[in-house]
């Protein structure tokens, strides 16, 4: 333990002393690195091809599953998108770094903001590889020393990624700390860094509920994070159903594990058998891949179209994400009853309704609490590029400092500049102070953390099944989950995607260290699969964790 602390050190050292010796925003350097960036990794382009091969055949052995292995994969295209990245920041920077407005108080003071970066920044995610460019790009450009920890599974195409990053940094003549990516996958390593809020400015996670979960759970730094996607789009009776049905499909189906997917749509009940047709027609003018539709059980016939799978809904299927291309659909009565399911099932990410008549889209656009709502749109026009503002490192559901796609904007923070003219307080007239009102306050102390159970396996099997619960967004206790339920089954949506944030804290609730073949990738059916590996590895004494 001590030689992770150790390492803790050093790195959050090194990302400190470079920040703090780096030229002030709006120097060339920063324009320089995003160049360098994109020619350090055509020139390594096929050492990085080789490197993401072994990952990904590394994972294909351990049984990953094929949305995880798509996330994870390298392409040329991947290479173009980098390329149009730094052409995006290139243009954007001049502007973010300026300056804003001088205003004029009394006595000739002028004041004026002048935008800083916000530090040092901790990026942790899990299997896209690419990542690690976009955080190197959009947080070093901006001035900040960026700190980048991927998950165990990409750990190959991270090492040939770090080296690429390293050589920009140094080309474009940074402090050689900018950027660091971190290729140790050792949770130990993780927890340290979490605990240091003395030296880390901001914490950036992206990736499964859990791990988010985990971030905001164990760390003192500010987050800026994504609260998941249980997306919904609400069907009004006036809208243009065939537009409605292909806005759908495009919600869904070209990345049904994205943040932005589609996962239910609300559908007015009047309208629903007419967007049923339209959808079958919309499937049949076009290839999309194929899907499931979940939807009340009356529906299931009429919704039997080739490319479709319908099936029926369950209540279990509310607030859910399900991470494959899994589609649900419920009727309502009408506007209020879908704000009313969005209120209850959303988790504030991104919204869309459609509708001809202006008064429901006011409607749900003044109640819907959520990052971004798409008025007759596809639900992936929640991008910062497609928004027209500018390359987004993430799409935070963050009501401080930054709500809706994370732009290089949001990597500044802003100070201000008082040009006094020599100008003295006493001076100015005084300012009228208005003294508030006391309020008794009671300090809110922190719940005392639960005693395991007796026996270890109780206790693991508590754990285990309250965490699948919270993974696949359920409103069930843990008694009411079967051990016999399948990971990845009608109930549950638990894939290796989520695995490495509900281990770690399963680690920490249990106070064990888990072996690392249970990160990412091992195959679990059912729960108690994943309880029983878990029970095997914590040592006990007479029954008892310890």
């Amino acid at each position: 333990m001590t030689e992770k602390v150790e390492q803790v050190d050093q790195i959050v050292r090194v990302a400190r002393d470079a920040w703090q010796a780096a030229p002030p925003i709006g120097d060339g350097a920063y324009l320089a690195f995003g160049e360098r960036l994109v020619a350090s990794v055509g020139e390594r382009w096929p050492e990085l091809a080789r490197a993401n091969s072994a990952d990904l055949e590394a994972g294909r052995r351990r049984g990953f599953p094929e949305p995880l292995l798509e996330r994870m994969s390298l392409s040329e295209r991947h290479l173009d998108q980098l390329r149009g990245l730094a052409s995006s920041v290139a243009a954007q920077l001049p502007d973010l770094v300026s300056p804003g407005p001088a205003v004029e108080g009394p006595a000739g003071v002028r004041s004026r903001r002048l935008p800083k970066p916000l530090g040092v920044v901790l990026m942790v995610y899990e299997a896209r590889p690419t990542v690690t460019l976009e955080g190197a790009l959009l947080t070093v450009s901006t001035g900040n020393a960026a700190i980048l920890r991927a998950g165990k599974e990409v750990s190959t195409t991270t090492a040939a990624f770090a080296r690429a990053v390293s050589a920009a940094v140094e080309a474009a003549g940074l402090p050689a700390g900018m950027a660091q990516v971190v290729d140790d996958p050792d949770r130990r390593l993780l927890r340290g860094l979490l605990g240091r809020h003395d030296a880390i400015d901001v914490l950036i996670p992206r990736g499964s509920p859990s791990l988010i979960d985990y971030c905001y759970d164990a760390t003192r730094i500010p987050v800026i994070a994504s609260g998941g996607g249980v997306n919904h789009l609400y069907l009004h009776r006036s809208a243009d159903l065939r537009l409605a049905a292909v806005a759908a499909l495009d919600s869904k189906l070209p990345a049904p594990a994205g943040c932005t997917s589609l996962e239910m749509v609300l559908v007015d009940e009047p309208a629903t058998a007419r967007f049923l047709a339209e959808l079958g027609a919309a499937l049949r003018e076009r290839a999309w891949p194929p899907f499931t539709l979940r939807l009340p059980a009356g529906l299931v016939e009429a919704a039997a179209v080739e490319g479709l799978t319908a099936e029926p809904i369950g209540d279990v299927d509310d607030g859910r994400e399900f991470l494959d291309p899994t589609l649900a659909l419920r009727q309502v009565s009408g506007p209020d009853e879908a704000i009313a399911h969005i209120a209850r099932h959303g988790s504030g990410h991104t919204e869309a309704v459609f509708a001809t008549a202006d008064e429901p889209v006011q409607r749900f656009c003044r109640l819907v609490d959520a990052a971004t709502i798409v008025v007759n749109g596809s639900l992936r026009l929640n991008d910062g590029p497609t928004m027209g503002i500018g390359a987004e490192l993430a799409i935070s559901t963050n009501r401080l400092h930054v709500r809706g796609p994370v732009t290089m904007d949001a990597l500044l923070t802003r100070g201000w500049v008082v040009e006094g003219g020599g100008a003295l307080r006493d001076d100015l007239p005084p300012p009228r102070l208005v003294k508030p009102a006391e309020q008794a306050f009671e300090p809110v102390r922190p719940a005392a953390k639960p005693a395991p159970a007796a026996g270890a396996r109780a206790a693991v099997s508590t754990a285990v099944r309250r965490l699948v619960i919270r993974e696949s967004r359920l409103s069930i206790q843990a008694d009411d989950l079967r051990e016999d339920e399948p990971l990845n089954g009608p109930l549950l949506k638990i894939n290796s995607l989520g695995f490495v944030g509900m281990l770690v804290r399963l680690e920490d609730e249990l106070d064990v260290t888990l072996p690392d073949e249970l990160l990412v990738g091992r195959r679990f059916d059912t729960v108690r699969d994943l309880v029983d590996v878990v029970a095997g590895s914590v040592p006990s004494a007479g029954g008892e964790l310890r």
